[in-house]
């Protein structure tokens, strides 16, 4: 293993006396550089001494993944923090990948721009992790996902060299777009170590339009929502256990839908009324408005609660239409859950918050994920205890495609360096 003395003999190098751990592999020494020279360096150490590189940033995301499978050294991104060019008449930045999430937000307010991707625990949450896991939440349904604005990116190889691909302005069609591809990669192709971001304006309204509604009624509800003449941006279910997870004096229903829409005032007006115009002969109770600072609460916690589990989260992604179906089989599977879709996405989150038994997990798992395949989806595991992750599909059924990620991970990191085992059965 690298030791702490071993890298503290290269001065520029900073040693992180808190050691890092992922799922209960390690501890790691862990190294914050503070320039991308710095990195490289690191990175040719630990291929000289056939150790395993495993960059870190916020550590709020660690627990995506299977176990590490070799000792190493875990690279702290932190310290790349710079704002290296914002011209923002031209709605991009490009910024280091160790600067917190809600410090980019901030910065790009000045502005009266954002990036509009939802990341849980923001203050906390770097840009380099959540390209990593390719994050995204409630807004998805009406802007997208990190693919969609990234326009050019930054990593280090297993060479320790700096490898760019994109560029700084939004029409950039040379070459091959190698950014889609460190997105959602798990570090595994290399160390992300800035990025060129597309911005957007920030809006001039935000409302949300909250109502509850029994199980029968699921279906028509969300089909109706999404043939409505509006143009919502977030279209989320909760069942009644999530609902009071979020403590938000939410209707006292089996489910609540939550509908979200961003745009100028007038805009927002016209279609809080429309909405509720096209509401009105359905089966709904208890529906509300919340407009502008009202709605950030509300906001916030669809944000934040798909990062909520404590003892087991599945993410299921499926058809929309198949959304109403997967969340009425989830709940008839007997055991206590909270269920969180992003429903216009076709994005389900559920969290097991009780200790069930190996076994009884692994049964359930295995009906949801034959329920999301039938339904042109999968399901990955991202939370669950650390000594079940060879046990559960972690990363969902078997694709055909695995053959071609095995090979794009020989070309682009043939000594296996970063975030070995990790991934996909083991890449």
């Amino acid at each position: 293993m690298l030791s702490p003395a071993t890298i503290s003999c290269h001065p520029v190098v900073n040693v992180d006396t808190d050691a890092c751990r992922i799922d209960d592999f390690g501890p790691l020494p862990c190294v914050q550089p503070q320039s991308v020279v710095e990195i490289g360096d690191i990175v040719r150490r630990a291929a000289a001494e056939r150790q395993a590189v495993y960059p870190v940033g916020g550590r709020t995301l660690l627990h995506i993944g299977l176990p590490p499978t070799r000792f190493g050294v875990a690279v702290d991104l932190r310290r790349l923090s710079q704002v290296l060019d914002y011209p923002a008449r031209d709605m991009t930045v490009t910024v280091q990948a160790g600067i917190p999430m809600a410090q980019l937000q901030t910065l790009l307010a000045r502005e009266n721009q954002r990036l509009p991707i939802d990341v849980p625990h923001a203050e906390q949450s770097t840009l380099g992790g959540v390209l990593a896991v390719n994050i995204s939440g409630p807004r998805r349904f009406g802007f997208g996902t990190l693919r969609d604005y990234v326009i050019g990116i930054s990593t280090i190889n297993d060479q320790g060299q700096e490898v760019k691909a994109g560029g700084r302005v939004v029409k950039n069609v040379a070459g091959y777009d190698l950014c889609k591809l460190h997105i959602g990669a798990l570090g595994t192709l290399g160390i992300i170590s800035q990025a060129t971001l597309k911005l957007r304006p920030v809006p001039e309204c935000s409302a949300l339009v909250a109502f509850g509604c029994e199980t029968a009624a699921l279906d028509r509800l969300l089909d109706h929502l999404h043939d409505t003449r509006t143009r919502p941006v977030c279209l989320d279910l909760l069942n009644q256990a999530a609902v009071r997870e979020l403590c938000m004096n939410l209707p006292q229903t089996p489910w609540v839908i939550v509908v979200g829409f961003e745009d100028n005032g007038d805009a927002v007006s016209w279609q809080i009324r429309q909405l509720i115009q096209e509401l009105a002969h359905d089966d709904i109770r208890d529906l509300e408005a919340r407009a502008g600072a009202a709605s950030e609460p509300l906001w916030r916690g669809l944000v934040e609660h798909p990062a909520s589990g404590r003892f087991l989260t599945f993410k299921a992604n499926l058809l929309p239409s198949a959304v109403a179906d997967f969340c009425r089989r989830a709940e008839r599977l007997g055991e206590p859950m909270r269920l969180h879709a992003h429903a216009g996405s076709g994005i389900v989150y559920g969290h097991l918050d009780s200790d069930l038994t190996l076994p009884r997990v692994a049964a359930m798992l295995k009906e949801l994920t034959d329920a999301a395949v039938r339904a042109e989806g999968n399901l990955v595991v991202p939370r669950c205890p650390s000594e079940w992750k060879r046990e559960l599909p972690i990363w969902g059924r078997e694709r055909g495609d695995l053959w071609l990620m095995r090979r794009i991970k020989e070309q682009m990191d043939p000594q296996n360096l970063f975030n070995p085992g990790r991934f996909l059965l083991g890449i």
